[in-house]
Parts: C-alpha cells; structure tokens; sequence
C-alpha cells in the first residue's frame, strides 16, 4: 500500500478524493460506522464560513470528481443553487457532499480503528480487524472538545460541550442555561436558545464571553489572504515567539463570528425587548472569565471574574454549556514511534508537505493533518486551505510538483530585500 490514512474527517476525506483518480494504492480506515462532522451542531440555518469553492479538492484540482460542484450536478441541482443565490452553503448541506465523496470513494472504510502503528522498513498499521504494510501514512484524527480543567471530569447530561448540543437541545424547556465561549459555536447555540417560545423557551439564557464583546468575524479582503499558500510560508518562516504573537493578534481572523449571525441575534433582542416580549429573558455578560464550577445540588454555580472591573460574581444555572473550542487529539496508536518523531511545543514538527519530521528514512512520510496551527497559521484548522494541503501532501508521496496554480499575494508579507522584483510586480 502507497498510503494508508488513519481518521477520515474533512482532512484525509480531501487527500482520499484528489488521490483516486491518480492511481496510487491507498487505503484510509475510520473507527466510526459513517461519516461524521459537526454532527451536534447541524442547526437548521448554520452556514459555512468560508467559500463553497473551498471544498475538498477544488482549489487544487478543480477538474476532480469530487468537487461540490461535482456533487451538485449529480444530483441535478446546480441551476436551482445558483437560482438561491445563498450568502453561503448551509453546513448541512456540506455535510451531505462530504457523506457523498465519503460514499463514492471505495478506499475509505468505515467502522474500522486504528490501534497501533509500528515501523519496520514500511508502516505496519494494525486495525480492529487486519494489520496492513504502507510506505506512508497519513494521520488525521482531528480535533477533541476542551474545557476547563476544574469541569472535564463532570461532563454529562447538566454541563457538556457545544459539540453534543443537539443530544441536549430537546431537554432544555423551562432550565436556566449558561453558553460559555464567544464563537461561532455559543453565538448559534444563543441563536437558537434565545429564538424559541412557549413552552419549548428555557426560562433563562446568560451568554458569557471572554473578550470584550461579541466580536464579528474578520472576513476583509487582505484578511483573507492569511488564509492563501503564500501567507502560510512566510508564517511558517517566522520564529515562534513572533507566530505565537501573530494568532493572538489575528484571533478574529478565524474564530470570530459570522455577520449573519450577529445581525440575527440582535433583531432577535431588538424584537424581544420593544416589539413582541418574551416571557422569557436572556443576557449577554462580555468580559468575563469563568473561574470555577461547581455542582449545587441540581443546579450549576459559576463563579465569574470582570476582566476590567476584577469584580467577581457568582451564577446559579440548571445546565452549562462549554463552547470553549477544540484540541489536537491524543494519538496514543503511534506510542510505538513516538519518540523518533520531532516536536515543536506541543505539536509534531512537520516540514514543507506537512510531513512530520522525525528520524526514519525520506522515502517514509507521517503525513499531519490539522494538527500544525502553532507552525503553519491561522489556516491549519481552517477548510481554506485543505486542498492545497492535500496536494502538497500528494507531492511529497510522489515526488512530482503539486498541480497547483501559483498564488501571489496582493501583499508583500516579508521584507523586501527577501523578495525577487518579479515576485513583486506578480503581487
């Protein structure tokens, strides 16, 4: 085997589909039954953030199979989705085209783990139900939910992450509810929360954020181009002091929230207060910290700390809802290897093709996906450049150029004296 992927998310779902028509041998194992992304948080009006264009294969092939166009023309709706001139594609409808490329693609197989990966001349990856020989191998295991340490051994049916709302959604009539985290995630879960009557409303909704506000995503022009090729270079060129300084600066870049879905939540509020009152009520607490919480009988108690006034005060909740983000998940199968591999921080050190560094021979690749944030950008997590990775990942593994379009910037991001004046008049 050419390729074996272990976990098929988005990520290794875009390497299976630009792979395919190429010939290579390949083979990407996913310990669930089906496809899966986002499933708790598939609310009806949820979009994407990004550009359909920016799908599993398009911006590096965009003659591949496996295009959202592709999808759309197969099932004979590409005429009515431009007629519904949509702002953006629904999340659930993505979802449906990755379940579709999902489907199409025979090398994937569903409902088989990956437990251990050792290395002897080859890859031996051993699953739930066979051991296989691969000269590379591909990790894509995504992300995990994270929340405090003082609450991550009490999650249940009272206090969960976003990524279970909708097992939770239908429990929540007549419970007072506090949203902690100032997404994109808490923003929808507020949204929906706040949006329900009679007898389906909680009787209380606290939204508690962090920042200083409710802060809209940075969709701008130049923002934008942090998330093309050139910027990821020149980011990974940088020190990681400077790198560090550069995502907490650019936070809003990728974690903002959408427009659509302030511009909602604020008629929502506007109509609540002066047009059609709500027996139930809602409140937006930015600028705070949730330091503790702690089980009170039946009910939640927060403790919160004012980040300009230092003030703190308590909340008393039925239900906590942690919209606190995702960590790189732990990759216990690859102990066997572990310590041949290089680091930087917490993340395996990956080079130009996103290969990991480590000390077994050249023509050998631990391909990393979505797990490089700290070395690569603002767009490791992020689907802008999913495509593009997997194409350099298909480099590397073939020896050949990726097939992709040169991308200038409109910005020249490094000093000048370390760019060519033809690569500036490009710009």
């Amino acid at each position: 085997m050419q390729i074996v992927g272990v976990g098929v998310g988005p990520a290794n779902l875009s390497l299976a589909s630009l792979v395919y028509p190429t010939g290579l041998r390949s083979q990407f194992f996913e310990k669930d039954r089906e496809f899966s992304w986002h499933s708790g948080l598939q609310l009806p009006n949820a979009s994407l953030q990004v550009s359909f264009l920016k799908d599993l294969v398009t911006l590096a092939d965009p003659t591949n199979p496996f295009s959202f166009l592709g999808y759309l023309h197969e099932h004979g709706r590409t005429y009515q989705f431009l007629n519904a001139r949509f702002d953006a594609v629904t999340r659930q409808e993505f979802t449906q085209y990755l379940h579709w490329a999902a489907r199409k693609n025979e090398n994937i197989q569903f409902g088989e783990e990956v437990v251990d990966i050792d290395f002897d001349d080859d890859f031996v990856v051993t699953t739930t139900a066979k051991t296989v020989r691969a000269e590379n191998i591909s990790i894509a295991v995504g992300k995990v939910p994270s929340v405090p340490a003082f609450v991550a051994g009490s999650l249940g049916e009272t206090t969960f992450h976003s990524s279970d709302y909708l097992k939770h959604a239908d429990k929540l009539a007549n419970k007072r509810v506090a949203i902690v985290g100032s997404g994109q995630s808490g923003a929808e879960i507020f949204l929906d929360l706040m949006s329900r009557e009679g007898a389906d409303a909680p009787a209380h909704v606290s939204w508690v954020s962090r920042r200083a506000g409710f802060w809209p995503l940075d969709d701008s022009p130049f923002t934008n181009d942090l998330f093309m090729p050139c910027h990821q270079n020149y980011f990974s060129s940088l020190g990681e002091a400077t790198r560090q300084q550069f995502l907490k600066d650019n936070v809003l870049a990728s974690d903002g929230i959408s427009m659509s879905t302030l511009n909602e939540i604020y008629q929502g509020l506007y109509m609540r207060r002066f047009v059609r009152p709500a027996k139930n009520t809602v409140e937006l607490l930015p600028n705070r910290a949730v330091e503790h919480a702690a089980p009170d009988g039946p009910r939640w108690t927060l403790r919160t700390v004012h980040g300009e006034a230092s003030t703190r005060e308590m909340m008393n909740v039925d239900v906590v809802i942690w919209a606190t983000g995702y960590r790189n998940a732990p990759l216990h199968f690859m102990d066997n290897i572990a310590e041949r591999l290089q680091y930087c921080g917490d993340e395996v050190a990956v080079d130009d093709n996103f290969a990991a560094l480590w000390n077994g021979p050249r023509n050998r690749a631990i391909l990393i996906h979505n797990a490089s944030r700290g070395q690569k950008g603002l767009a490791d997590p992020n689907l802008s450049l999913l495509a593009w990775r997997s194409a350099k990942m298909v480099e590397r593994i073939t020896g050949f150029p990726a097939s992709v379009e040169p991308i200038p910037s409109a910005v020249c991001w490094g000093p000048l004296a370390s760019v060519s004046d033809e690569a500036r008049r490009s710009a």
